[in-house]
């Protein structure tokens, strides 16, 4: 029987041989919890094997309930009926049998219904949800609307909306996206106003917004009517009511199990989350930096489903008497899929730890008094970290998806066009993935600041002092001084327009150092694994070796003529 958590060796792995627990200690604070709940970890040991259990209940469900209607949720469509929004059957479904099996409060405390469970193992869920059905990860990915009322609500919040959450009572959406506010979410002016009885109204239109028709939705609006930008907005909680009304629900490309809605709120009443003008700057950055996290885990599962299904097809098609996996052009893509897959699932599960460390963190400094100026240092760290590899994994994952799923209908062929194979919707599902919740460029803008100021740095030494192979190590360290090369360069040109033009290359050469990384220090353990980290730097250095002679030459004839032939 299948099941998609015990039938992939990396997450076997990764759980087998990464250490985690000084995340774990943190989470669990030291396990405060197993003298009130019979069910908390008594140990790392206890809790590893605790997220085990639920992965593999959850894989079982992934493959049994939710893959095998993941065409029909496709075809069928999330549909918008006399104003209102209905899933389809295998949707509803899936979503019965996640709340049954307890799965819907990943992150949240279990005084409130939750599994405590950290996001480096969330992220591995999120994966595996998306390899099943990539437009049910975008209901099951919305845990982040809890963890957001958790970490920034007040008690008596959390109190009235998280077990909800925890029992699938309540699902989420956050309502940031407006007509005319779409990265630019410093221009967002659906209104918000402060009533007599201290209720706070909104009125305006939301679009693009990912499951609209949620029952409890964190809303971005414009607290503030006099000041403009980012200091003039805050975050709200809505719960669903008459007053908002459903516009209509987008036609989309794919993730078509996925509500996307335009809603009207009409003098809603909503409550304050937080507080006042902090609403962009420090909440909604948080909750979307969450989401991007979780759509970079969603392109490693819709990857890793489009591998296996090239996998599979190419051992069992035959061209000129031999099954196609035998010739180089398909075993060059298959190869490549495998090691791409692996190393952008390697980063994710780095830069979920560092968020999961970071926000521990943060939890201590908030509640611990004096004793926290021992560690805000370390959060410090931490947030850096975390700020600069949470757009990177963005960028490398999703962008690899859309590669994997492209190369899967070339391996194919002609039925990969059709829909007698899964791959066209993979294709089809992925390619939103490096657009919403910040496009590709967007997140270049994110991580750039981390890459020139040296943080990559410090991350790159910290990581290559695990590294055992002196073959490998040597490769790493090559990466890492054509980027230093290439920033001393651009640095010393004091030209800020080249150094945007090239942000997107430094990034990437920063990604690929991390990565080989990564894959190095997890050489020693297996053969496998050092056999997938030659592979991957073997690439990346003759790539790495293309954007430094690009950058080095200062060649720049698409700034110069950019007005005479875009004019």
């Amino acid at each position: 029987m299948s099941n998609f958590f015990k039938d992939n060796e990396d997450i076997l792995f990764l759980l087998d041989n990464i250490d985690i627990s000084r995340l774990i200690l943190l989470k669990e604070k030291n396990f405060e919890d197993k003298s009130t709940y019979d069910y908390a970890p008594k140990d790392v040991k206890d809790a590893i094997s605790n997220y085990k259990l639920t992965l593999d209940i959850l894989g079982d469900i992934c493959a049994q309930t939710i893959a095998p209607y993941a065409r029909e949720v496709d075809i069928q469509g999330a549909r918008f009926i006399d104003g209102k929004v209905e899933y389809a059957d295998g949707t509803k479904e899936a979503l019965k049998r996640l709340k049954q099996a307890e799965v819907l409060g990943f992150t949240i405390p279990r005084r409130y219904g939750g599994l405590n469970f950290p996001k480096t193992i969330y992220s591995l869920a999120i994966e595996m949800v998306s390899r099943a059905d990539a437009s049910l990860m975008n209901l099951f990915g919305l845990q982040e609307i809890s963890d957001t009322i958790y970490r920034f609500g007040t008690q008596e919040q959390r109190d009235r909306y998280l077990p909800g959450f925890c029992s699938g009572e309540f699902s989420g959406a956050m309502a940031l996206t407006e007509p005319d506010a779409g990265s630019d979410l410093q221009a967002v002016a659906l209104k918000a106003k402060e009533g007599e009885d201290g209720i706070w109204y909104l009125d305006g239109v939301k679009r693009f917004i990912t499951n609209g028709c949620g029952d409890i939705i964190l809303v971005l609006a414009r607290s503030e009517e006099n000041i403009k930008g980012a200091r003039g907005l805050s975050l709200f909680i809505y719960k669903r009511d008459e007053t908002l009304k459903i516009r209509r629900i987008e036609e989309k490309l794919g993730i078509h199990g996925s509500p996307t809605c335009e809603i009207h709120f009409n003098n809603s009443p909503s409550e304050l989350l937080g507080q006042r003008k902090m609403g962009l700057v420090k909440y909604t950055f948080s909750l979307m930096n969450g989401a991007r996290l979780a759509v970079a885990a969603q392109a490693i599962g819709i990857a890793e489903a489009a591998y296996r299904a090239s996998l599979e097809y190419a051992k069992t098609r035959s061209q000129f008497g031999v099954p196609i996996i035998k010739f180089p052009p398909i075993y060059e893509f298959l190869l490549n899929m495998r090691v791409d897959i692996e190393a952008g699932r390697r980063l994710v599960y780095l830069t979920s730890n560092m968020v999961d460390l970071k926000e521990s963190l943060e939890e201590m400094i908030n509640t611990n008094g004096s004793d926290a100026r021992q560690i805000k240092g370390e959060y410090k760290k931490y947030s850096r970290l975390a700020a600069l590899l949470t757009p990177m994994s963005k960028i490398f994952t999703t962008e690899m998806a859309n590669r994997v799923s492209y190369n899967a209908i070339q391996v194919h062929g002609g039925v990969g066009y059709t829909k007698d194979f899964e791959v066209e919707r993979y294709y089809r599902d992925a390619r939103i993935t490096n657009i919403y919740e910040g496009t590709t460029q967007l997140q270049v803008n994110a991580a750039i600041g981390g890459v020139i100021t040296g943080v990559i740095f410090n991350l790159l030494s910290e990581l290559e002092s695990n590294i055992k192979l002196k073959p490998l190590l040597e490769g790493v360290r090559y990466l890492r001084d054509s980027l230093d090369e290439c920033l001393v360069h651009i640095k010393g040109l004091e030209n800020t327009e080249y150094q945007q033009f090239h942000s997107r290359r430094l990034v990437e050469m920063a990604t690929w150092a991390v990565v080989s990384c990564l894959l190095s220090s997890d050489a020693s353990i297996s053969k496998k694994k050092q056999q997938v980290a030659e592979i991957f730097m073997q690439r990346v250095i003759s790539k790495s070796d293309e954007y430094k002679k690009y950058i080095l030459s200062d060649s720049q004839p698409i700034i110069i003529y950019k007005d005479d032939l875009l004019g």
